[in-house]
């Protein structure tokens, strides 16, 4: 008795009140990530009275191919009923599941717009309305990298690509997915005609940066085959099919090509 009144450090141990050895001896951890990536790629050009989105149509799961028809490019604001084909075209790439929940939010939004206002939504304010549905889902995201695209108030070509907590902005082109850091470089250097420089300008080897020009439509749509035809060449994520859409303001054409299913 005396000994373990002399010794309180030892009773403690003998009951087991030390409160650092039961938070050692039964520690766990638990982890959640329902997030996977689907592979795949999309890009968007636009032009002065066009825009275009395009993606493989390839889903993968790590080196499993899901499917070789997984379409990343959507009509928004479609009428199934009237056969009207909407005005404005989105692509998502990333997780697959997560995509479609974004398109048929958006679609659903786009749809109520033109039911309550009689009007169908703008790309400009269909650019903002993703944002803000992007952003209230920021603490659990949509695992994607999504690109708005359509024909604005003025009839120019108008593309907006997100980050997936919902910043955005407007740009000429965009690539996401699994290979855009390979098609990329190809567009800023085509499209925005980036380490281009005009022949014999400038002094003394400093030659005068070439300004991009507005593309045609048919130098958009080979840009956009010529970027898939090499990607598919580099990643094996990219294959199978090309979903391309070009929108105007006489509506949405849609065009499927094949791609290498190696």
């Amino acid at each position: 008795m005396a000994s373990l009144l002399g010794h309180p450090s030892s009773q403690a141990e003998t009951i087991g009140y030390s409160f650092s050895e039961q938070a050692s001896a039964g520690t766990k951890q638990h982890g959640f990530y329902p997030y996977t990536d689907n592979g795949g790629s999309t890009l968007g050009i636009t032009g002065d009275d066009f825009a275009i989105l395009a993606g493989d149509t390839r889903s993968v799961n790590g080196y499993n191919i899901n499917t070789r028809f997984a379409p990343k490019v959507f009509r928004i604001g479609a009428d199934e009923e009237s056969g009207e084909a909407g005005h404005i075209i989105l692509s998502v790439v990333g997780f697959s599941a997560d995509g479609h929940a974004l398109k048929e939010r958006l679609d659903s939004v786009v749809k109520m717009y033109k039911y309550k206002h009689g009007k169908p939504m703008s790309v400009r304010a269909c650019a903002q309305r993703l944002s803000t549905i992007l952003y209230s889902k920021r603490f659990f995201p949509y695992y994607v990298h999504a690109i708005l695209g359509g024909v604005d108030e003025d009839g120019k070509g108008a593309l907006y690509s997100y980050d997936p907590v919902g910043s955005y902005e407007r740009e000429y082109c965009r690539a996401a997915g699994a290979a855009s850091s390979l098609i990329m470089p190809f567009l800023d250097n085509q499209v925005n005609a980036k380490n281009q420089y005009i022949p014999g300008s400038g002094d003394g080897g400093d030659p005068e940066p070439r300004k991009a020009d507005p593309l045609s439509k048919e130098v958009a749509l080979q840009l956009v085959r010529d970027a898939f035809t090499s990607a598919v060449e580099r990643h094996i994520e990219v294959g199978d099919g090309l979903q391309i859409m070009v929108i105007t303001k006489d509506g949405i054409e849609e065009i499927i090509n094949p791609l290498k299913k190696d």
